[in-house]
């Protein structure tokens, strides 16, 4: 290395250095403050649209144990379900730990999927969540190891 850029290297840690690592123009409001210093930013409001007819949950991370029988009777304290499916492995039966249930009410499914997301069960934390009416499949509850049909 010449001298010459030895000495513009030595110059620019100097001048990075003598710099501040924590910028004067914090906002306490700011949602998050660059990298390279300067002002902090407030990100756009961004809101989940929530459909109002949405009756079907996307319900994460069931314990082992916790099947369509005791998931019918947890779940029906609610209102009433009209439909439920555990997502099972076609070869050996066993459970894939997600299923999905179908409320009459798309007022009860959001109060369902409110309350009982990161609700532990069994040392598990379930993930449900809301499937708006045009992300569901057609075929999602036909038979082809295990659905249950409440009536």
């Amino acid at each position: 290395m010449h001298a010459k850029a030895k000495k513009a290297m030595v110059k620019k840690i100097k001048k990075a250095s003598s710099k501040p690592l924590v910028s004067n123009h914090k906002s306490e409001d700011a949602d998050f403050l660059p990298l390279g210093g300067g002002p902090g930013r407030k990100l756009p409001a961004q809101e989940v649209p929530v459909d109002n007819n949405a009756t079907v949950l996307y319900i994460g991370r069931i314990p082992h144990g916790f099947y369509e029988e005791e998931m019918e009777g947890f779940f029906k304290q609610f209102g009433t379900i009209k439909r439920l499916r555990i997502s099972r492995n076609k070869k050996t039966g066993k459970s894939k730990h997600f299923g999905f249930i179908e409320f009459e009410s798309p007022e009860v499914a959001k109060i369902v999927a409110e309350s009982m997301h990161n609700y532990l069960l069994f040392e598990h934390l379930l993930q449900v969540d809301l499937v708006p009416s045009e992300r569901v499949h057609p075929k999602l509850y036909e038979i082809y190891f295990t659905a249950i049909v409440f009536k």
